[in-house]
């Protein structure tokens, strides 16, 4: 049996029957027991399930192989987190419960750097392994393959920054510590292209492949793929399922057993566009030196809210456990409350700590909690599909002696726009051993806020709006709308805005010196 209908928008309406008293309409629908809802609502899950695994077996019948072998790991890590989406009842929260984490619970940055250091940084170094979540794709900035090629300093690609990182450490303390990258469909094969570059350097590189998961009809809950394949009609079947898919499939790949016999323990985890997300000494030695009865498994980089942070989750006590809140579990009626910067102060940078033999414990007894996200997509077709995701912060409350610790907002540097793009390109920042720092002539520490308009949002547009890119060591706020472009040398201080309304074009003459200005209208510069 197929079901046309999502089985929630199916199981509300017959829950509304049974409210309002109109047994018939229940009888009427074919297949209702006699037990009553709550064993028809258990027999359509298992219905649904069914017809899944049908669904996939017909798939894998497709596959031959090696990537027959892959597809069913894959698979079997998709039935369990669909038995479990099939499960949900009602928000993942019980917000009454929510308390505000115990102070010992996230820790202040500046008391851990207060620590000295010890002679014996190589052994802690020795220990751990850089992982960065590689499986995005640069097309909100409007290049095509991974968004880890995309040059954003000196020529320089976030994965060239990263390298040169790991190479710095590796060389200054004499240390082993090997780079991991997590790709997925998308980005595995450009990413291995490109590796070849890094080959006499000092790191060591390894990658594995987040899974593959079939994207799912929104109506009949079934895959769309007609197919393994991922050419022609399936080219937008199949997703990767979030960065909470790192647990299962590193264990999956073989990698993890593998650094843990080479007497890796912890693994720093961090979005590759984080240029924030460097290996931080103090945090290190901080994981290292638990005593063996609270050994920490698991630390989670926050930092302090500001009004662009609102929707970022954050770290609440919950049953005893410290547990990362996304907006996405939040009950509509306390949308508001999640979003205030009073009660709930600090979010989630995703730079994450965590140990190898944890993950190993956890996945091994089938025990990593993560709640699921439900992301609706709509394919070119038009066909309405979702997918379900996980998030690796959200198995934090799945670790033992969980900490979080509230870093300064220089950590947190993601370049997810070409607004980011220009800041870090600017002399905002220093570049030295693939690190970027706030230049100390700037006299404040806060990031100016710049946002360009829509003429600016691929980076080969961007690229010829800006001669040079603008001096900014005095810039609070930049808003750039319309058919702008910048000359050389050009320097902007304080609030500026420059506003070209449709039909019009601002060109900032070269040598030009913004101070607090608002610029509109229409200023056009000729060649001769």
């Amino acid at each position: 049996m197929v079901f046309q209908v999502s089985v929630r928008v199916y199981l509300t309406e017959l829950t509304w029957c049974l409210s309002k008293g109109v047994s018939n309409r229940v009888d009427m629908v074919k297949g209702v027991p006699n037990g009553g809802m709550a064993q028809f609502q258990e027999e359509m899950r298992q219905q649904l399930e069914t017809s899944m695994h049908a669904e996939l077996e017909k798939l894998l019948d497709t596959a031959t192989g090696v990537d027959k072998e892959v597809s069913k790991k894959d698979f079997d890590g998709f039935k369990k987190l669909f038995h479990r989406f099939l499960q949900v009842k009602g928000p993942s929260v019980d917000w009454p419960k929510i308390h505000r984490p115990p102070e010992d619970s996230i820790q202040p940055y500046d008391k851990i750097a207060a620590l000295p250091l010890p002679d014996s940084l190589a052994d802690s170094l020795n220990k751990l392994v850089v992982v960065k979540l590689n499986g995005g794709l640069g097309t909100s900035m409007g290049c095509k393959g991974p968004k880890s090629l995309i040059s954003v300093r000196n020529e320089n690609t976030f994965l060239d920054l990263t390298v040169q990182q790991i190479e710095h450490l590796n060389k200054k303390y004499n240390t082993d510590v090997p780079l991991v990258l997590m790709n997925s469909f998308n980005t595995d094969e450009d990413t291995k292209k490109i590796l070849q570059k890094y080959t006499h350097h000092r790191v060591k590189i390894h990658t594995f492949n987040q899974s593959r998961y079939p994207r799912i009809n929104k109506e009949s809950l079934l895959p769309v793929a007609t197919d393994i394949g991922m050419m022609g009609e399936n080219a937008d079947v199949w997703y990767p399922p979030g960065h909470g898919d790192i647990y299962a499939s590193f264990y999956n790949s073989g990698l993890l057993d593998q650094l843990i016999t080479e007497g890796k323990e912890y693994i720093f985890v961090s979005n590759i566009d984080n240029l924030g997300a460097t290996v931080d000494l103090n945090i290190l030695h901080h994981l290292v030196s638990q005593p063996n009865g609270k050994r920490c498994e698991f630390i989670m980089e926050v930092t302090d809210k500001t009004r662009a942070d609102v929707k970022g989750g954050t770290l609440i006590q919950y049953d005893n456990k410290l547990r990362l809140l996304e907006i996405a579990q939040v009950p509509k009626a306390h949308v508001d409350e999640f979003k205030s910067v009073t009660k709930f102060k600090i979010f989630n940078t995703n730079n994450l700590w965590i140990s190898l033999g944890a993950i190993k414990r956890l996945q091994e007894q089938n025990a990593m909690d993560m709640e699921i996200i439900v992301n609706p997509k709509t394919l070119d077709g038009g066909q309405n599909v979702i997918q379900l995701e996980t998030a690796v912060g959200a198995a934090i409350k799945s670790f033992d002696n969980a900490l979080g610790i509230n870093v300064p907002r220089s950590r947190f540097l993601p370049v997810k726009t070409v607004s980011d793009l220009l800041l870090v390109m600017s002399n905002l920042y220093s570049l030295e051993a693939g690190s970027l720092t706030m230049s100390q002539k700037r006299e404040f520490p806060t990031t100016p806020h710049v946002k360009l308009g829509s003429s600016f949002t691929k980076v080969q547009e961007y690229q010829t709006r800006f001669e040079s890119i603008p001096d900014m060591l005095e810039l609070d706020h930049l808003t750039v709308s319309g058919d702008v472009t910048f000359g050389k040398q050009v320097s902007l201080k304080g609030t500026v805005i420059i506003i070209a309304n449709h039909g019009d074009r601002i060109d900032i003459p070269a040598g030009t010196i913004l101070e607090n200005k608002i610029v509109s209208g229409n200023l056009r510069i000729l060649d001769h």
